[in-house]
């Protein structure tokens, strides 16, 4: 269970993020905390020893799927049809799935240019992915 959370600085803040993901969320293999405003990723934890340009196009291709040309193109119509104003994105949440692996990247509900990422065996519970990984989230807001 995530325990009530102290003052921090930002820092640190992520980090225990990242854990509390790694520890919380079923089948978790990694988890990281990516900037969308620099692109970088700010704290990650991992099972397994990757090469740092892995890392590094982790972030990337984060801040790709969440802030590509196209998809702020498809969020600024979405928004437009639907009468939504205002700076929050259209798009908080991406499940992707590999060979092997499923990947969850939730935006921060308070700073909308975080992004809470967990990387999950592929037998993984969906529902359960998604109901844990929410949870934790929601125990940082304001990060």
């Amino acid at each position: 269970m995530t325990a009530k959370r102290m003052p921090q600085n930002f820092s640190d803040q992520c980090a225990a993020l990242v854990k509390a993901l790694r520890e919380e969320t079923p089948d978790c293999v990694a988890s990281g905390v990516v900037d969308m405003a620099t692109g970088m990723l700010l704290s990650f934890e991992t099972v397994d020893s990757h090469p740092p340009e892995v890392l590094d196009l982790l972030s990337g291709a984060t801040l790709d799927l969440f802030q590509g040309r196209t998809v702020v193109m498809i969020e600024d119509v979405f928004k437009e049809r639907r009468g939504v104003s205002g700076d929050q994105h259209y798009f908080q949440e991406i499940l992707v799935n590999s060979e092997h692996l499923t990947h969850l990247f939730i935006r921060m509900n308070d700073s909308q240019d975080v992004v809470a990422v967990a990387v999950c065996r592929k037998s993984v519970n969906v529902g359960m992915l998604f109901a844990q990984a929410r949870r934790v989230v929601k125990a940082f807001a304001g990060l």
